[in-house]
């Protein structure tokens, strides 16, 4: 990969320019104006089934149904920068984030059957993420169950380090915009993912 610091932006909304997604593309033009390669991909446009609990990811360390997971793999473990952009519905993470993160069961089986990491040492250290999340329940806490699924997600992908930035109350499409100062907010911390 050389020096180039190379960012993966997950949006995980249904809606194309929803909350989440428009937070997203500003976290991603703040990593690309700090001099990272970004990349964004719709999650919910791409084919991904839940996982099946087969346990053959326990063998092998990989997972066995060939869906649009196959070519997100890669990036997931490539990237040394991860955006995780995401709304709440009832309560907890969107599904379509949630079947994505499901489908890291062969990332834990690799490290706690098979005792081996899915990064390299060299590129691990340097992997930063960042969560992105907008919430349309007026209430602080909104995030609070959300919190151990998106830590197991950046464990699974070896990411040490990760920020978040949050806005609960926004539920209309495009909403984000009239928050002041929250794509802002977003912009600085994509910019701060790269290092500096």
């Amino acid at each position: 990969m050389g020096d180039e610091f190379k960012v993966l932006g997950l949006s995980c909304s249904p809606r194309k320019g929803g909350n989440t997604d428009l937070m997203c593309d500003a976290a991603l033009e703040g990593a690309a104006g700090a001099g990272a390669s970004v990349e964004k991909v719709m999650v919910a446009a791409l084919d991904i089934h839940p996982c099946k609990e087969c346990n053959a990811c326990f063998k092998t360390g990989e997972c066995v149904q060939q869906d649009d997971m196959q070519g997100l793999y890669p990036k997931l473990l490539s990237y040394e920068g991860i955006v995780l952009a995401v709304p709440t519905f009832s309560m907890n993470l969107a599904a379509q984030a949630k079947t994505m993160i499901d489908r890291l069961q062969c990332l834990w089986a690799r490290k706690y059957v098979l005792k081996e990491h899915s990064v390299p040492e060299g590129l691990r250290a340097r992997r930063r993420g960042l969560w992105l999340g907008a919430a349309g329940l007026d209430r602080p806490g909104v995030f609070e169950h959300s919190v151990p699924t998106v830590r197991y997600f950046f464990a699974m992908l070896e990411v040490p380090e990760w920020d978040r930035v949050l806005y609960h109350d926004v539920d209309d499409k495009g909403a984000i915009r009239e928050v002041a100062g929250a794509l802002e907010a977003c912009r600085a911390a994509g910019a701060r993912i790269p290092p500096s």
